[in-house]
């Protein structure tokens, strides 16, 4: 049996950079908070907390601390509560993100409704939203499309969170066409998003047993498994050794593995240690 990895799997630049960002600001003499997790991982969140860093719920005094603005983003009135409040801000928001937000503000700015593709819970899409100065519309399915609220909509801006499905992105983009004549569309979906979607639709073909490696709050490790999935039914997510049967690799020959933006190449690494402690394979 093989294991085959692809290139993509594992965090892409905006998680690293944020993880980075964190593990140094922990190193202050501040105390250093955050709203919510830095990334939709848990072996990651453990690491943050062992350096010190605490999630909090609500923005007491800011005195002598840091606010840390995750990889996600966020509102801008969060932002400014938290100023306000006399905290430091360091902001590990991915680049990308930032780009999607300047996007929407841009474009809100001359005129546009902002229409978001995305997952209406997620925190990028709050952040996103949170931007802007009137209240978007966000879109999370061709089924939920608010027809009544378009057609009141003359001239549009879409944008997407970073990590959606890009085929299902284009199917709810062709449909707004039909209600919107002025519609502008920004494909926001990050490169490493794309290249991990590239990579999924080919590897699910090419071998007979599928993980997909990462947390169950992440969303950009759900779309990868749902794609693989429709291409191949022996897919398994999983979050770690503990989640792997034995009976999936019995008769298996070839296994493919890939893993969500935010796991830990050392996720990954364990996962094909405990695989080859059952078959004992060769890799490429």
């Amino acid at each position: 049996m093989k294991i085959n990895v692809a290139k993509s799997a594992g965090f892409c630049f905006g998680v690293k950079r944020a993880l980075d960002i964190a593990l140094k600001t922990a190193k202050s003499k501040k105390l250093v908070y955050m709203l919510e997790d830095i990334v939709h991982n848990e072996t990651v969140v453990r690491q943050i907390n062992k350096a010190g860093i605490r999630k909090i719920d609500n923005l007491a005094s800011g005195k002598n601390k840091i606010l840390l603005i995750r990889a996600h983003g966020a509102p801008l009135a969060v932002i400014r509560k938290a100023r306000i409040s006399g905290y430091e801000i360091i902001d590990a928001t991915c680049p990308m993100v930032k780009e999607i937000h300047k996007i929407a503000k841009d474009m809100e700015n001359i005129g546009y409704d902002i229409i978001v593709i995305g997952d209406k819970k997620h925190d990028e899409v709050v952040g996103i939203i949170g931007q802007l100065e009137s209240k978007a519309i966000v879109v999370d399915s061709l089924e939920n499309i608010p027809i009544k609220k378009l057609k009141r909509i003359k001239k549009a801006c879409i944008v997407v969170q970073s990590t959606q499905n890009l085929d299902n992105v284009e199917k709810i983009v062709e449909a707004l066409r039909n209600y919107i004549k002025d519609l502008r569309f920004f494909n926001t979906i990050c490169m490493p998003t794309r290249i991990k979607q590239k990579d999924i639709k080919i590897m699910p073909q090419d071998n007979e047993i599928m993980l997909i490696i990462g947390s169950k709050t992440s969303a950009n490790t759900k779309r990868l498994y749902e794609i693989s999935r429709s291409l191949n039914k022996q897919t398994y997510w999983v979050n770690s050794t503990k989640d792997l049967k034995r009976a999936w690799f019995k008769k298996a020959k070839t296994v493919g593995i890939t893993a969500g933006a935010s796991t830990p190449n050392s996720t990954t690494q364990e996962i094909i240690k405990h695989i080859r402690q059952i078959h004992n394979p060769s890799t490429i």
